[in-house]
């Protein structure tokens, strides 16, 4: 008897593999939408006013990341960080060159990536729109605090000035707004991927909801933006009296810069007294307007007071002063035209690489400029002045990108905000744009005006809308003069202060834990059923070897 052969057991056919040409077109066009949605959100940014851009960059961003691997998250984010961060960051090189813009931006870009990420895992959840957005303030929150303590500048919100998502921060600050622009971008990739992955239309309609809401919630929050005084008017003048010449030896002519100051607000007495500028209640210069130390140095001390008296009211001059122990102190002295320096504010958010130098010896392996850093040091308290009827917060300079400290400024009892600055070392670059932006929602935010005074531009003045009451032009000595509203009202996002921040954060961590563990139990499955598989077809086939072996044994035996 011949035993029938068993045929071999055949694979089970699998779908084929797309081409490979297919696949690596596919991670071009997606790497190009990842660049070309940060290139989007950073031309929303001012000095441009296409806020709108900015949705639409995180829709390239959300179409891009969905339902992709944690790692192409990272990598898809890292290229959309840098196409965000390196045009925005231009400034930082204006006068450095390379060495601190380009690994400014990179480190920024990755600390992007790191929230796209966590967006690509949760972007397989049921209202994927909303965890991503969620994510996304988590994101801004990390960077708002590390390194250096932080660098908050490419805040989402201070591109939003001009923007139907503005009155949110008078509600929730700035991370509500950068929220409710992420959510509209994230929703508006839902809309258009809905259709080609999903048959239903719950997809496309809670993606709808999430592009749509933020929109009709930033409109109808505008009723809650108020302008009318709660105690009064007043009178203010800002000063801005240009420097000698652009870029890091600007205070090479430390004096020069001081006269100017002093010689525009004798100007301004002049116009006041001939009647073409109405008198000024307070007036408010530049940072560094006085790089002298007046305390220690007499002739500058009197070339203020002569400004002062001039004027007849008080003046808030930006002066770097030394302390007994040596070190300088970036410090706003509240000028009295009687009785001269009353008061002062020391500065408590410091730049770091420009006021203070982390690491200096380290970084300094890589470029001596990084010895024209200082050693600055940080003020504690938050009291501004009273200056006459006004109680004015003072937040200098790179301390308005920061929601905590301008926040703990206002709670000290402000009715007004006042931010003298200096962009003269960044000269002509969209720098100064950018800070006016964050001046500007800083007035929705806390429901106060403010009074940006730049050593050379751009300084304004902004009603408590955020609109520009007036402004200058840049490298050009003028005053502004306006009279503004005293609020001493505040505002929902005063109030509730960083809360809105750590609930959106909290939930978009807490969402990024459950997807990452329901990612890991859906691979346990898949694993346990192919290895069950794979124990099947071994057993199928051990029992058909077993046959074949039953039926050749009585043929041979024959």
């Amino acid at each position: 008897m011949v035993a029938t052969p068993v045929a071999p057991e055949q694979p089970v056919a699998d779908t084929p593999p797309a081409p490979r040409h297919r696949d690596v077109r596919g991670l071009l066009l997606r790497s190009v939408l990842a660049a070309g949605g940060g290139v989007l959100v950073y031309l929303s940014f001012p000095p441009r006013t296409a806020w709108w851009l900015a949705p639409l960059g995180f829709a390239l961003l959300g179409w891009v990341l969905h339902h992709r691997r944690a790692r192409a998250g990272f990598g898809y984010g890292l290229l959309f960080g840098l196409g965000f961060t390196v045009p925005l960051l231009r400034w930082t090189g204006e006068f450095v060159g390379l060495i601190a813009w380009l690994p400014l931006a990179l480190a920024c870009a990755l600390l992007v990536s790191l929230g796209t990420t966590g967006m690509a895992v949760v972007s397989r959840l049921r209202g994927a729109p909303l965890w991503m957005a969620l994510l996304w303030v988590a994101d801004e929150a990390l960077r708002g605090v590390f390194p250096f303590g932080g660098f908050p500048w490419g805040s989402l919100a201070f591109g939003q000035p001009e923007g139907w998502y503005l009155p949110l921060a008078a509600l929730g600050g700035a991370p509500l707004v950068g929220f409710a622009v992420a959510l509209t971008g994230f929703g508006l990739a839902a809309v258009a991927r809905g259709p080609h992955r999903r048959p239903h239309l719950l997809a496309v309609a809670s993606g709808a909801v999430a592009a749509v809401l933020p929109l009709v919630a930033g409109l109808a929050a505008s009723g809650l933006v108020h302008t009318a005084p709660t105690d009064g008017t007043v009178v203010v003048a800002a000063i801005q009296g240009n420097v000698p010449r652009a870029g890091l030896d600007f205070n090479a002519q430390r004096r020069a810069v001081l006269d100017n100051h002093v010689n525009r607000t004798l100007e301004l007495a002049a116009d006041v007294a001939a009647g073409r500028e109405p008198q000024p209640d307070l007036v408010i210069w530049p940072e560094n307007s006085s790089d002298i130390d007046p305390y220690r140095n007499q002739d500058a001390s009197e070339r203020i007071d002569v400004a002062a008296r001039a004027i007849g009211v008080p003046i808030a001059v930006g002066a770097v002063l030394v302390g007994e122990d040596g070190l300088p102190r970036n410090t706003v002295l509240l000028w009295d035209p009687q009785r001269g320096p009353v008061d002062e504010y020391t500065k408590r958010q410091l730049q770091p690489f420009g006021e203070t130098m982390p690491y200096r010896e380290f970084f300094r392996t890589f470029s001596p400029q990084v010895d024209r850093a200082n050693d600055f040091q940080p003020g504690s308290d938050p009291e501004g002045f009273q200056m006459g009827a006004a109680k004015v917060a003072i937040d200098t300079c790179y301390e308005v990108a920061f929601d905590d400290v301008v926040r703990d400024s206002v709670l000290a009892g402000a009715d007004l905000i006042a931010i003298p600055t200096n962009n003269a070392t960044f000269g002509y670059t969209e720098m100064t744009y950018q800070q006016l932006a964050m001046s500007r929602l800083r007035a929705v935010e806390h429901g106060k005006a403010v009074v940006v005074a730049a050593t050379s531009g751009v300084s304004a003045i902004v009603g408590p809308d955020g609109s520009v009451v007036r402004r200058t032009e840049m490298f050009t000595p003028d005053a502004l003069v306006a009279t503004l509203p005293l609020r001493g009202e505040t505002t929902l996002a005063t109030r509730l202060g960083p809360w809105p921040d750590r609930v959106m954060t909290a939930a978009g961590v807490l969402a990024l834990v459950f997807a990452a563990g329901a990612g890991l139990r859906r691979r346990r499955v898949r694993t346990a059923e192919e290895t069950g598989t794979t124990r099947i077809a071994s057993g199928a086939r051990a029992r058909a070897v077993g046959e074949e072996d039953t039926d050749d044994g009585p043929a041979g035996a024959a």
